[in-house]
This record gives C-alpha cells, sequence and structure tokens, in this order.
C-alpha cells in the first residue's frame, strides 16, 4: 500500500517534470517571450510547471486577498467628491490588536464641535498584521483592505507611516479590486451610495440607486468629473441666498433682534450638510 502511494506520487511529479519540456517545445521557445501567453500559461491547457517572470508579470491575487488598509472616499455623488466614508468614530483603533492606527477627529472651525470626517489618519504598516478587523467592525463601509504588496522601501518613516492622503482611495476602486465583496456591501446598506447619503434620500422622499452589477460603475457626465463644477456650484449656491437676507434685515432690525426670543428655548437644529460645506470651503482655501 505504502509503496503503491509513494508510486503514484512520484508518477505525477515526473509527469509535470516531462511535460514541462514538451510544452516548451510546443511553444517553440516563445512561452516567456510575449505576453498574451502568460495568460495560457495560467490556464487549464497548460502542462507542466512555469515560471513567472516577476516582476514583469504578476499572479492575480483572490478577491479576498487582504494587505494593507485604505480608507474609502466618495466618488459618486457630485456634492460629496472627495469626502471620507469615515467618521472617525475610532472602532477601528479599537479593535486594532497591534494598535497601529491612529485617528484624529475633526472639529467645525467655527463652534469647535466635533465632526463626522477625520482630520488625520495614520496607519504603522510596520505593525500591521493585515488580520482585517478594522474592515470588519467598520460599521460604514469606510476601510478596506488592499490588494498592493509591493510597499518594500528604505526609508521607514516617510514610506510606511501612511497618512489620510495616501491611505484615501475612491470607492470605485473597491469595487473594481472586489467586486463581489462590494455588491453584498451595498445590496446590505440598500444601494451604491453612502449610508447618510441612503438616509438623507429617505427622508426627502427619494429613492437610492439599487446595487446591481448593471449598476456598479455607472456613466458619470463629463461635468461630475470636474472638480471646478463642484466647487462653483457649492461656493455660488448660498450666495444669492445671503444677498436677498441683508436687505431684508436691514428693513427690519426690530423682527430679527425679536426672532431668538420668540422662538423660546430652543436650541437651533444642528445643520450637518452646512457644517461639511463650510468644512469643505475651509480646506479650498488652504
Amino acid at each position: 500500500m505504502y509503496g503503491k502511494g509513494i508510486a503514484n506520487g512520484l508518477w505525477v511529479t515526473f509527469k509535470h517534470f516531462f511535460n514541462t519540456y514538451v510544452d516548451d517545445i510546443r511553444y517553440a521557445g516563445r512561452k516567456y517571450m510575449r505576453q498574451e501567453n502568460f495568460q495560457v500559461r495560467q490556464g487549464l491547457k497548460t502542462q507542466g510547471a512555469f515560471t513567472v517572470q516577476y516582476p514583469d508579470e504578476k499572479l492575480a491575487v483572490p478577491e479576498r486577498f487582504r494587505f494593507v488598509p485604505f480608507l474609502v472616499t466618495e466618488d459618486q455623488d457630485p456634492t460629496r467628491m472627495g469626502e471620507d466614508w469615515c467618521t472617525s468614530c475610532g472602532i477601528c483603533a479599537k479593535v486594532c490588536p497591534p494598535q497601529c492606527i491612529w485617528i484624529v477627529r475633526g472639529s467645525d472651525p467655527v463652534t469647535g464641535r466635533p465632526v463626522p470626517q477625520p482630520e488625520a489618519f495614520f496607519i504603522d504598516i510596520d505593525i500591521c498584521m493585515n488580520c482585517g478587523f478594522c474592515a470588519e467592525f467598520c460599521p460604514f463601509d469606510a476601510i478596506k483592505m488592499d490588494h498592493d504588496y509591493e510597499l518594500a522601501s528604505y526609508d521607514r518613516t516617510n514610506n510606511h507611516i501612511l497618512d489620510k492622503k495616501k491611505l484615501s482611495k475612491p470607492h470605485s476602486y473597491w469595487k473594481a479590486i472586489a467586486p463581489t465583496t462590494a455588491l453584498e456591501e451595498a445590496i446590505d446598506r440598500g444601494g451604491w451610495e453612502h449610508s447618510d447619503n441612503i438616509k438623507s434620500m429617505k427622508k426627502a422622499g427619494k429613492q437610492a440607486t439599487p446595487a446591481t452589477k448593471d449598476n456598479m460603475f455607472p456613466a458619470r457626465k463629463l461635468t461630475d468629473a470636474l472638480p471646478e463644477t463642484v466647487v462653483v456650484e457649492e461656493t455660488s449656491a448660498p450666495a444669492p441666498v445671503a444677498e436677498a437676507a441683508a436687505p431684508a434685515a436691514e428693513a427690519k432690525p426690530a423682527t430679527t433682534a425679536a426672532a431668538p426670543a420668540a422662538s423660546g428655548d430652543k436650541k437651533p437644529k444642528f445643520d450637518k450638510q452646512a457644517m461639511l460645506a463650510k468644512i469643505r470651503e475651509k480646506k479650498a482655501n488652504k
């Protein structure tokens, strides 16, 4: 029994060994010379063993492959282009086993109140163990595991401690490297948009974009891709309202002064969109 098993194992080994030379003869020496042959060598028709000519050739990693985390940014909603999905809740930093994540929560420049956006975000990739706990426990699908494993360098301080700028990648990038997982998350979330956008759309009576394979990569207009168009819309939209309100304040000063007293002790409702608009304007001026 043991002798037969060993013989069968050696037969498989020698079969692959000889088929390697048969395959080289079939390609007539062009097995590693053409790029299109790389897919054939990885396919079902290949015979024997083959060598991957790294770094010119790279094996495709599985969709569930995980390496250094990255932050998801908005690239679908024109009003929130480039904004982080992260709300700086700190759950990822709490569940991180090696404690390699540091977050600085943003604050409103006017009131000083904390805002649901990270001011700074750092990950030390030399400490990160690529466990994926941060992406697993994130309640907003704002942090994901990247497929980029070529991060070696000689400068640890500048290249191995990634800041928010280096960690931020658009949501379309995540859908490109992990389409199946991104579709499952969008179905659970109720649409392709951010969870805050989905809630605001429901309050406004609008329907979120249904998560399907057909609309995973929607065709965007040329004006949506231009950041100048978005900035002009954000900065110029509130201007007419302010100009129209100025004459009214001059004409009836008593009414405007008595307005806070007439409202009683009720606190003004917190306007999240207006606050985020102020923060975007401040960042644009920098």
